[in-house]
């Protein structure tokens, strides 16, 4: 409206540098993507297909070592106090030039396959449920643990892997706990700030967390505006993998999903495993997993991101990008 109007009472050449200016000043007003102050190209996606729950059983692990391997996806994470997560270690100590981080956990959810926090239980005293492990629901860890406490639990666990002599390439939070309470978030971006290890952290945007209260995350002023003021890279955008009730479902899902996001770097968390009698025992999600270990090595996959012209990167990446802003 505004052009139409000048057009119609200013000449053509002057009506010209009115919109070249008007373009450049809205042009100048969009933040820049985490993607563009990272130097990737203004307008286009770049993802981080990234695997979850690692360490956490035998079938995680060679689910993760087959995909990192054959480079169909760029990033995953290690359940510290798991018990399969010496061995995934130890992988990670004869393969660091992967993107091996850690996924933070500070609950442990399934019925029978359980797990304790990693540092001395008389330190964390509310991370522990009444048979010994740690709480099964982020709401009982909400409801128990003192920040303090969830301090001592993360630091424990990113000790440990140095100690083993890995070094993580970012942190994450297994079932989002570090976000369920302001004071936690504070201490996890401390703690990545003070080992210089990025946090999974995206950047606040209206969009972005209006995104995560309808998904019933409890998004606070105090929350984003440490988000904010956090130092390290961020992420645009975060997703999961849909699931879906077949596996052609959940694929076409899945490009929905791609097709849909906007320019930026988005995280797409996934929870890939081998197929075994024993996971069906440790998880109900057990299918799901199994078509995630399918998907990312399906060609009609690898074919849709050539189609849509999608980039990729990982934590490593970012922060030697990063560095050298």
């Amino acid at each position: 409206m505004l052009l139409k109007s000048l057009r119609d009472r200013l000449s053509p050449s002057l009506v010209v540098v009115f919109a070249l200016a008007y373009c450049i000043c809205t042009t100048s007003a969009r933040a820049e993507t985490w993607g563009e102050k990272l130097g990737y190209p203004a307008g286009k996606k770049v993802l981080i297909l990234h695997a979850d729950d690692i360490g956490m059983c035998y079938e995680a692990n060679e689910a993760a070592k087959n995909y990192l391997k054959a480079g169909h996806i760029q990033s995953a994470a290690l359940m510290v106090p798991c018990p399969w997560y010496n061995e995934m270690a130890n992988w990670y100590i004869e393969n660091p030039d992967y993107d091996l981080g850690l996924h933070l956990a500070l609950t442990s959810e399934w019925k029978w396959y359980r797990w304790g926090p990693v540092a001395e239980r008389s330190k964390v005293p509310g991370l522990i449920d009444n048979e010994g492990y740690l709480w099964r629901s982020v709401p009982s860890v909400v409801l128990a643990a003192k920040p303090a406490e969830i301090e001592e639990e993360i630091r424990a666990q990113i000790n440990r892997a140095i100690a083993r002599g890995t070094k993580p390439s970012h942190i994450d939070t297994h079932m989002g706990t570090l976000y369920a309470r302001p004071d936690y978030t504070k201490v996890y971006l401390k703690v990545a700030e003070e080992f210089r290890i990025p946090a999974m952290v995206v950047e606040p945007t209206p969009k972005v967390m209006e995104k995560f209260k309808k998904q019933g995350y409890p998004v606070s002023e105090a929350g984003n505006k440490l988000l904010a003021e956090y130092k390290l890279p961020k992420l645009d955008d975060f997703w999961a993998a849909p699931e879906d009730k077949t596996y052609e479902g959940k694929r076409e899902k899945f490009f929905e999903l791609v097709r849909s996001l906007d320019p930026g770097i988005t995280e797409i968390i996934f929870h890939p495993s081998v197929a075994t009698e024993g996971l069906k025992h440790i998880t109900g999600s057990w299918q799901q997993r199994i078509w995630e270990a399918q998907m990312f090595s399906d060609p009609a996959v690898h074919a849709f991101f050539e189609r849509e012209g999608i980039l990729f990167t990982n934590w490593k990446e970012m922060m030697r990008r990063f560095d050298k802003k």
